[in-house]
């Protein structure tokens, strides 16, 4: 797991290019700390550079920017092939020759070997740079699920490419921000994807590699692979719960793969505990990670301790205070990288982690999605019947003073990201346009005026799990689970979202795969006898602070008189009156403080 950083073009000096890649990577430092390396090529006008945070053999034969033996082609590499073992097997027999046990080296043996369509055969989370030198083409390639970051700019005839957006600004290639980014921010409490805050800088699509021809200048981006359409469902349950318990046991197998220490965050939730029970199974000397509150409440130690007491190993458990937050959220929000309103929970588990003296943790970010964990999977029946509504009626929602009745506006929008913002949105076009002093047609513009999603269907629970995995966990859970670890030289594992899992969960027939009355029920009965019965059989929880009442009691946050403008500061008083949630007085305080 590392952060990478380059530049390719053909109109800047050398020297300049390597200085600016340099500055770079000094810029992403903390996702990196155990190495830096800088690869040039005056002949190709590029520079790639990385820093490393050594997980897989911990030797200097892990050095990046790596080459091939015969110097073919050049890697910058950020992430985790998982299947690279038995890749190699099949890369030795075909001819290639290795220097290192790395899974970096795998990765260019498997592209001369294979080409392009070698993206597909990889089995991780991870985001490259690859220079082919005789074809004089850059590729930058990330793994299907979005799990690590990669973004990019192009300016005439130059493309640069980072880890994180500090890194472009830094280094004064891209320093303009995207005008629409708070729009964008205050409506959906993340900059989504393929937008950051910058202007001209894009993340580049989940499953997709951008190809670039040096002598020409020109790109193209193009899907390695597409999930194929299911023709044969699994609708008998019982098949489909062994095929869960054997995957799922070979996706944390395959990821417990490390030469550095390795630990689980555990939270008290199902899937953690899920995570640290089979982990346990597997991996016998296992560190855990938990935080807990003296806040009642939120405090989940009862359930942490269940599953603790079935544990060996160290066990780490952390007391997070008021102080805390206070204490150290301004190290949170510069190491955001991008506004959201999620993460200070991953900030502070992942420190802890880190000063536990771990370089890896699995997580169990992805089960949500995949099984019906959340509300929005029951509740977006409901939308089907609004949808069937005159749209023209809901646009005096926005008058009403409740909150939920408010968010109905949105549905004057015949706009998929629209009954997004139903379920999940924070502020309604017409309060973000007070609050930005803009015109409401420029916010409705932003939001709704062009429309990069697929057709999704009926309003049923795959189109729920549609908008939880790729609106959700792509824009919020995985992009601050990323940066926020990072941020600690902390590497972050998702087994749920396992390649070869995620395929299986998808051919299960939705009506076995999702349960109305008891979410995540096929995943609990497929694990009997492992996931105690007191873990699953309460309320949902979630990984969640007490921000509520530790950001009303903040100097800042609920300071009246930092707020611009009439309409922040009725929101604020709504906020310190309890009327207001703290994620949306915590999108106005990142927004404020960025203008």
């Amino acid at each position: 797991m590392c952060r990478i950083a380059g530049i390719v073009s053909n109109t800047l000096p050398a020297s300049e290019i390597s200085g600016r890649v340099g500055i770079m990577c000094d810029a992403l430092r903390h996702g990196g700390p155990d190495d830096q390396g800088i690869f040039l090529n005056e002949e190709g006008r590029l520079a790639f550079g990385h820093r490393r945070l050594a997980i897989i053999d911990l030797s200097k034969n892990g050095h990046q920017p790596m080459a091939d033996v015969q110097k073919r082609a050049w890697i910058t590499f950020n992430g985790e092939i998982y299947n690279f073992f038995e890749l190699k097997e099949q890369l030795v027999k075909a001819g290639s020759t290795f220097y290192s046990n790395t899974d970096t080296e795998v990765i260019l043996a498997a592209y001369l070997q294979w080409g392009t369509p070698a993206f597909s055969k990889f089995r991780g989370m991870f985001a490259f740079a690859l220079y082919d030198v005789e074809k004089a083409t850059t590729y930058l390639v990330r793994d299907t699920s979005g799990i690590k970051p990669l973004y990019y700019h192009i300016n005439n005839d130059g493309l640069s490419f980072a880890s994180e957006i500090k890194a472009f600004k830094a280094a004064g290639i891209a320093t303009d921000a995207d005008p629409a980014w708070a729009i964008r921010f205050l409506a959906l409490g993340n900059i989504p994807e393929p937008y950051t805050t910058l202007k001209n800088v894009f993340s580049l699509a989940k499953g997709h590699y951008l190809s670039w021809h040096h002598p020409s200048a020109t790109y193209k981006i193009v899907p390695y692979q597409e999930a194929p359409p299911v023709l044969n469902y699994i609708t008998d349950i019982e098949v489909a719960k062994e095929y869960i318990h054997n995957t799922f046991k070979t996706a944390i197998e395959r990821q417990l793969i490390s030469d550095a220490p390795i630990g689980v965050f555990l939270s008290g939730g199902i899937d953690s505990s899920l995570l640290s029970l089979l982990v346990h199974e597997q991996h016998r000397n296992l560190k855990t990670i938990s935080i807990y509150f003296n806040e009642k409440s939120y405090d989940e130690r009862a359930y942490q301790n269940i599953v603790l007491d079935r544990l060996s190993g160290e066990k780490f458990a952390h007391l997070v205070q008021q102080h805390d937050f206070e204490t150290f959220l301004p190290q949170i929000i510069n190491s955001m990288d991008m506004p959201t309103t999620d993460g200070i929970n991953s900030w502070f588990i992942s420190k802890y982690a880190h000063e536990d003296g771990l370089k890896a943790v699995l997580s169990g970010v992805g089960a949500d999605e995949l099984f019906g964990g959340y509300p929005s999977f029951n509740r977006i029946k409901y939308l089907g019947y609004l949808r069937k509504i005159p749209a023209l009626l809901f646009g005096a929602a926005h008058y009403f003073k409740e909150d939920r009745y408010r968010k109905v506006s949105f549905l004057q929008h015949d706009h998929p990201l629209a009954d997004y913002l139903l379920l999940r949105g924070l502020f309604v076009p017409d309060d973000i346009a007070q609050i930005l002093d803009t015109d409401v047609r420029e916010v409705n513009e932003v939001l709704f005026g062009e429309n990069n999603m697929p057709e999704l269907g009926p309003y049923n629970k795959e189109h729920a799990a549609w908008f939880e995995t790729n609106l959700y966990m792509q824009n919020q859970l995985l992009r601050d689970t990323d940066v926020l670890s990072m941020s600690h030289g902390l590497e972050v594992r998702v087994p749920f979202l396992d390649e070869d899992f995620q395929q299986l969960v998808q051919r299960i027939a939705p009506a076995i795969r999702f349960n109305s009355k008891q979410p995540k029920r096929l995943l609990i009965d497929s694990f009997k006898g492992v996931l105690p019965d007191e873990v699953w059989n309460r309320p949902k929880m979630g990984f969640t602070f007490p921000l509520q009442e530790w950001m009303s009691k903040h100097p800042e946050i609920s300071n009246l008189n930092r707020y611009k403008g009439k309409p922040a500061q009725t929101l604020v008083r709504s906020f310190k009156e309890g009327h207001l949630h703290w994620s949306k007085i915590f999108a106005l305080y990142q927004v404020q403080l960025n203008n």
